[in-house]
């Protein structure tokens, strides 16, 4: 018998992506439960406690933002948005609501589990308070303000600083133009998101292989950013 990796809760009013994504996630060894509702997902999400929900944001019986909301006042359970729209307000609006991370349908299987991998890895680096990354040669220590690429350190200033410890805090999770400069500029707006596009390229100058074809601080076209986790 295979050791069941997590509970996922599939919130979807279509039966077919439900049936996909249950079949996929049980032969990956997941425990699934579904719901096609916004009152079934709130009641499933609070008797299952799952660890991680897998969100369409367009549901028969209210908004999907709904779902987010209510749980992020009980909960601090991983949520992926499982979007079909093409919009980013809707995506801004869900992450800023407090989802984790999207994936825009349709989406490739080992896109998503890769994913659910990185949400429930996030969720225990949390628990665990572990502030470390390290990928390759670059190695960043939280607790002791390090920043190491081929064991030689790299020099930031306060800003650069603030967002790679705002991506490495939130690895794997798309962060927002307004989450960023709310936390490092300390502006509750969507602000000059030009100017954190500078420092952005800076920081790639520094930490990526290929600044111009970054693999490590990916853009979201936009949304935001993301601290890519796995190779």
């Amino acid at each position: 018998m295979s050791l069941e990796l997590g509970k996922v809760l599939v919130v979807d009013d279509e039966a077919a992506i439900r049936r996909l994504l249950r079949n996929t996630l049980q032969v990956n060894d997941y425990r699934v439960f579904e719901a096609g509702t916004v009152a079934e997902a709130l009641a499933l999400s609070a008797s299952h406690q799952p660890d991680v929900i897998l969100l369409d944001l367009g549901l028969p019986d209210g908004d999907g933002l709904s779902v987010i909301e209510a749980v992020r006042q009980r909960s601090a359970v991983p949520i992926i948005v499982l979007s079909s729209r093409t919009d980013d307000s809707g995506k801004v609006r869900a992450l800023d609501a407090g989802a984790d991370d999207y994936v825009t349908k349709p989406f490739s299987v080992d896109e998503l589990l890769a994913r659910i991998r990185t949400a429930l890895r996030h969720r225990m680096q949390r628990q665990g308070a572990q502030p470390l990354f390290v990928r390759g040669s670059l190695s960043i220590d939280l607790v002791r303000r390090l920043v190491l690429r081929d064991g030689v350190e790299v020099r930031l200033s306060p800003k650069e600083y603030g967002i790679l410890q705002q991506l490495v805090l939130h690895a794997g999770r798309v962060l927002t133009h307004r989450h960023l400069l709310r936390e490092v500029w300390q502006q509750d707006s969507d602000g000059d998101v030009a100017y954190l596009r500078v420092y952005i390229r800076q920081l790639r100058g520094k930490l990526e292989a290929n600044p111009e074809q970054p693999s490590l601080i990916v853009t979201e076209p936009g949304v935001g950013y993301r601290l890519r986790s796995e190779p």
